[in-house]
């Protein structure tokens, strides 16, 4: 098989063009996700004539590989007809888009495989520099520009599927915050004859919380939810999920949710929220499954399931850092002496119902989105052995 493979270096060359007469304004950095971002630099008094003019379909890296963990930083430029990069960068082009699709050659890039060949091949004792040369000497096998163009399209299709589920569930998660605000925040739940309540005259009566409707009550969350804090690492692991391993487990993290890895036995019910304790404090998710959890990470367990999409919006909406009772960590007393708003078991009937609609849908779409990246991975994987 890898007498397929052909040198890289035949079919790139360098790009090294500077934007010495400041036409070109659109300033991008190269992140570990490999994509090209708007940059956050402070450019105020920078000399932007002596950055480097990118155009579309060229690519940018990084060449010192020290700094970034596992990954390395290269991206296609796609998105724009040209921008700037810092002058650090090393910019590239395929020699003949007959030959090599950018697409294509921006997939190889993806796999993990070639950020620790990246990283083998980076040299240098201050600092690890994976230099052009080495860029060029990368072996890679590339079939006919007809094979890779089925290749690419096959990877954008799962890609495409993955982004129209992202914006669907941003519309979802956004009507559901609506709801919650309207309903536990300006108290325009619907009456008994479906109108806005406090708009439509409703009563409001006086609390340590402001005013409320007739007939809610301040208590605390210790009152509706039991809570409790992760434990350590599970003996039986594994970071990917198996016949005997399918139970997943959670960090206090917010890449993939926390998903920390997978275990045989479940500790906590479905239904149950988890909430970090350290780090990005506050971050709040709700689990559709059984699970475990570990250290740094709470988890919020409904005692009647009337309560659970409130309690969820309650606390994702709660801003722990102006609470008082923080101090670098989350505790499980912090949790449980929070007061809120208790509506009546009626009108939370009603919220469950409509909420736990959106955010199943969420869930499912979230699911998918799995299984998609999963396919985009295997695809990846099955560059090697064209």
């Amino acid at each position: 098989m890898k007498n397929s493979y052909k040198r890289l270096g035949n079919y790139i060359r360098e790009v090294n063009i500077r934007n010495t007469e400041l036409t070109v304004t659109k300033l991008l950095g190269v992140s570990i996700q490999k994509v090209l971002i708007p940059s956050i630099a402070n450019t105020v008094g920078t000399d932007m004539s002596t950055y480097k003019i990118l155009k579309k379909g060229q690519f940018a890296y990084g060449p010192v590989t020290s700094r970034n963990g596992d990954k390395i930083s290269i991206a296609l430029l796609k998105d724009y007809e040209e921008a700037i990069v810092s002058q650090a960068y090393t910019c590239f082009e395929i020699i003949n888009n007959e030959d090599l699709l950018p697409e294509y050659l921006m997939m190889w890039f993806q796999r993990p495989e070639f950020d620790r060949y990246a990283r083998f091949k980076s040299h240098g004792s201050a600092r690890e520099v994976f230099d052009w040369a080495e860029m060029c000497n990368i072996e890679l096998p590339i079939p006919s520009i007809e094979t890779q163009r089925e290749i690419v399209a096959e990877y954008n299709a799962l890609q495409n599927r993955i982004e129209l589920n992202n914006q669907l569930i941003q519309k979802l998660e956004e009507t559901a915050q609506a709801i919650y605000r309207q309903w536990f925040v300006d108290f325009e739940f619907p009456n008994e004859e479906g109108k806005p309540y406090k708009s439509s005259g409703g009563e409001m009566i006086e609390s340590e919380l402001g005013p409320i409707p007739k007939g809610w009550s301040i208590e605390k969350i210790e009152n509706i939810s039991t809570i409790k804090a992760g434990g350590d690492k599970p003996e039986t692991y594994s970071p990917n999920s198996n016949n005997n391993c399918h139970i997943p487990i959670y960090s206090n993290g917010i890449i993939k949710e926390g998903l920390y890895g997978y275990t045989n036995q479940a500790k906590y019910p479905t239904n149950s929220i988890t909430i970090s304790a350290r780090g990005t404090i506050g971050y709040c998710c709700l689990r559709f499954e059984p699970f475990d959890a570990i250290v740094r990470l709470l988890v919020v367990i409904p005692n009647n399931t009337v309560h659970l999409c409130y309690l969820y919006f309650l606390l994702k909406n709660y801003i722990f850092e102006e609470s008082g009772s923080v101090q670098g960590q989350l505790t499980v007393p912090d949790i449980l002496a929070i007061k809120f708003i208790r509506a009546d078991d009626t009108i939370l009937t009603k919220y469950q119902i409509n909420t736990y609609i959106l955010l199943s849908e969420i869930n499912f779409r979230k699911s998918n989105n799995d299984h998609y990246s999963q396919m985009a991975s295997i695809l990846l994987s099955k560059m090697a052995k064209i």
